[in-house]
């Protein structure tokens, strides 16, 4: 029987904003953190800023489209932490391990994140109303 891999770290914390270019230099010029780099998600719908205070990533989260988890997100809670992100070796035995113990996955398979990444999402139910991530990251440190 396989084991169930492990949660290697914190990847990221996520918090959406409506604009990135309203809150980049409050987090930026205010706080000081370093911009790393903005892409965008197409299979999320949002653009992100890669934040870094010092080993910790923030990644701002604008939505692209009305329609994106995002956006519905800001509409029912506003600006705020959207989810906390977890690194893990292999995304498709954690999400099949997870499963398997009961959590309910928003999604069955990994799906392309920033950054060459996989990525699948745990529903907020299972972790008391936090949203969980799982990434794996093929340029984290091992």
């Amino acid at each position: 029987m396989e084991t169930d891999p492990p949660i290697e770290a914190l990847h990221h914390i996520g918090v959406a904003v409506r604009s990135l270019d309203e809150a980049l230099p409050k987090w930026t010029d205010g706080f000081g953190l370093k911009l790393q780099s903005i892409n965008e998600v197409p299979s999320e719908m949002v653009k992100v800023a890669v934040l870094m205070a010092g080993q910790t990533r923030i990644e701002l989260l604008e939505p692209t489209s009305e329609d994106s988890p995002v956006a519905k997100f800001l509409d029912k809670r506003g600006p705020g932490i959207h989810h906390l992100a977890f690194q893990v070796g292999d995304c498709l035995k954690k999400i099949n391990a997870l499963a398997a113990a009961g959590a309910p996955m928003l999604n069955t398979t990994p799906d392309p994140g920033a950054h060459d990444c996989k990525v699948a999402f745990v529903h907020p139910k299972h972790l008391g109303g936090v949203l969980a991530e799982l990434v794996e990251d093929p340029h984290a440190s091992k």
